[in-house]
């Protein structure tokens, strides 16, 4: 039996099966019938059939985590419009830790450095940068102020879109709930209409398969006696075959 070190390996597909996501007419016929068959519930068939799944599993060349590897490769994220996107994809990847943002330098008026404090032209460039911070600062705080007006009824009306699609994709779900429903009960329905059909003609295939024993039987204790007739014959000294074939052309006649 095929292990790999006392693991159990998993099932392995039959080779006509292989790819069955490549195609629908390659799906396998799961014949079934859930709502008659009850033979599962036999703890000695449950226990049978366990170790007959097991067994299969240790023979198998796969293990669980080579399961992937039969199915088509992933598609490439090549984040070509949206550089900033790779690069959080390529530090998630890395296990890298997020950039911290400081949020307080951004807050705080800039100075020239100390070299530079008696120069004219870097307090002006200085004083432009810090203006346009300022400015920044200033639409902050008019985008806020506006958002605290208007943006409750915005939150409503977007609530209000979001409840609108929910109903319709509960109404979508319960829609084909009820068609599972319906084809649920269309399957016990046929399954249970037909079980009597299929419970007279097994147990008829039982009572032809307990008549073949009884012939089978009863074929075997004649031969007994065949036999035992021609050891006798042997010890008697009579020749079977020859009166056998003086007896054939009497009966042909």
């Amino acid at each position: 039996m095929a292990t790999n070190n006392g693991d159990v390996l998993m099932l392995e597909a039959a080779p006509e099966v292989a790819r069955p996501w490549a195609s629908a007419a390659n799906a396998e016929v799961i014949d079934a019938l859930p709502y008659i068959d009850d033979d599962y519930g036999n703890p000695l068939i449950k226990s049978e059939v366990d170790r007959l799944v097991e067994e299969e599993m240790r023979q198998s060349s796969k293990k669980p985590a080579d399961f992937l590897k039969d199915l088509p490769p992933l598609p490439k994220f090549d984040f070509e419009n949206c550089p900033a996107l790779g690069k959080e994809y390529e530090r998630l990847r890395a296990g890298k830790p997020p950039v911290r943002i400081d949020f307080e330098s951004r807050y705080k008026l800039e100075m020239p450095p100390a070299n530079k404090r008696n120069d004219d032209a870097a307090w002006k460039q200085y004083l432009q940068k810090n203006q346009r911070s300022l400015q920044q600062k200033m639409i902050e705080l008019e985008n806020l102020e506006m958002m605290s007006k208007h943006g409750p009824e915005l939150w409503r009306q977007n609530n209000h879109r979001l409840e609108v699609f929910l109903s319709r994709m509960q109404r979508l779900a319960q829609e084909q709930n009820e068609e599972i429903e319906k084809v649920n009960r269309e399957r016990k329905y046929h399954q249970q209409t037909t079980s009597y059909e299929l419970n007279a003609l097994s147990q008829e295939w039982r009572q032809l398969c307990v008549k073949n024993k009884e012939i089978q039987s009863a074929c075997a204790v004649l031969e007994t006696q065949i036999e035992s007739y021609k050891k006798e014959a042997a010890e008697r000294g009579w020749n079977l075959e020859e009166k056998l074939e003086n007896i054939e052309p009497l009966q042909l006649q």
